[in-house]
């Protein structure tokens, strides 16, 4: 089994990438195969809403989303973490997630999923609230912790310092891997997921 954690903030080695590492670490311990996917810090177009993708299963622009959404379909599990801007994820991470659950949606759907927040301050739980949604238009179980899944301070030396946020992460990696095992057994045992009637719901003209 393995997770993709994707890093949504600027920086490679910030405060994002100290929670996602917390919760991978414990994710190792319990078996489970781990990838950090640092979105990078070059511009990003937005969807064009083309639609190009409905009928080629790829986006009509490359620059890495077709290679993320072709990661995503051997994965079994996703982490998407941000660092909050104005109370809001990190405008890079919504438009990657715009395009890549857009033109790839069935390789995320009824795979485990959970948002990781960084802040100053505060935002988190607004931040949270948005990129979960991406989760629960696609059919995805929404993994949660202990507490809101948020590492406070505005530099990682400060995160490391927030022992409750590291805990949540931590127990944010054990529902995760427990949850994984679970719908393996599931599937071991001969349980299929539901087939969902497609409903469009999103980018409506």
């Amino acid at each position: 089994m393995k997770v993709i954690l994707v890093n949504g903030s600027a920086r490679k080695d910030g405060c994002t990438h100290t929670a996602l590492e917390t919760m991978a670490e414990v994710l190792r311990a319990e078996g489970i195969e781990t990838e950090e996917y640092f979105i990078g810090n070059a511009p990003m177009a937005d969807c064009l809403a083309c639609r190009s993708c409905w009928e080629t299963g790829k986006c009509v622009l490359d620059d890495g989303i077709n290679d993320f959404v072709a990661k995503a379909r051997a994965a079994d599990g996703f982490v998407f973490g941000s660092t909050v801007y104005f109370a809001h994820p990190s405008g890079r991470l919504l438009t990657f997630m715009d395009r890549v659950f857009y033109s790839g949606a069935d390789a995320f759907a009824f795979k485990p999923a959970a948002a990781v927040l960084c802040a100053r301050r505060a935002g988190t739980t607004a931040s949270m609230d948005v990129i979960n949604k991406y989760f629960t238009i696609n059919a995805m179980p929404v993994v949660s912790s202990t507490y809101w899944n948020g590492l406070y301070g505005p530099r990682p030396e400060d995160t490391v310092q927030d022992e409750e946020g590291l805990e949540t992460m931590r127990n944010l990696g054990k529902n995760m891997a427990w949850m994984l095992k679970c719908i393996e057994l599931g599937k071991q045992n001969g349980l299929a997921h539901p087939e969902n009637k497609k409903v469009l719901t999103n980018f409506n003209r």
